[in-house]
């Protein structure tokens, strides 16, 4: 169970620190919020205290978990390039592949979309859609190591974007301003 001041990982959105547990009357009964404040954007949020499981609010990852993710970065992805299918329909069967796997929100399946995205950047440009969700996989990424590690973000996005260097242009991010 989570306590107050706890680091925490909220899929799909990043790292908060929970700023209290408030009591609710909802519906005649009496409900325990975590209050979080998200350490990188400017959001607050309630999530029920008995929900967080099913939400996928996790703790942060050990830095043995981060070590093995990164290592993720260097595998090949488990579907071949060259039989990727790059239609509009495709796109779309993978991109429901990887939002799955965002909410799920462990630091390995991040690593895992990623890892996918920079391979398809090796074969194409990235249409509107993967690039923002590679930029939003990559945010979520270096919130978690940054806050884990105590690392920049720029040492952190070096160690990420290191085994793509060669043959990705990373351009994309330019336009992204985050408050990393």
């Amino acid at each position: 169970m989570f306590k107050v001041s706890d680091k925490v990982f909220y899929p799909g959105h990043g790292v908060a620190s929970i700023e209290s547990i408030d009591e609710k009357i909802i519906a005649g009964t009496d409900v325990s919020f975590f209050k979080l404040q998200f350490l990188f954007k400017e959001m607050t949020i309630l999530v029920p205290v008995k929900n967080t499981d099913a939400i996928g609010v996790r703790a942060l990852s050990e830095v043995e978990e981060i070590v093995k993710s990164l290592n993720e970065l260097y595998k090949q992805p488990k579907q071949k390039l060259n039989s990727l299918d790059f239609t509009p329909t495709g796109w779309n069967k993978r991109n429901k592949e990887y939002q799955q796997k965002i909410q799920r929100g462990s630091l390995a399946d991040l690593s895992k979309v990623y890892r996918d995205l920079m391979f398809i950047a090796k074969q194409k440009d990235l249409s509107f859609g993967e690039r923002n969700l590679l930029n939003i996989t990559e945010d979520l990424i270096i919130q978690e190591i940054v806050t884990v590690r105590g690392q920049t973000r720029d040492e952190v996005i070096r160690e990420i974007r290191g085994p793509f260097r060669e043959y990705v242009s990373f351009e994309y991010n330019q336009s992204q301003k985050t408050s990393l």
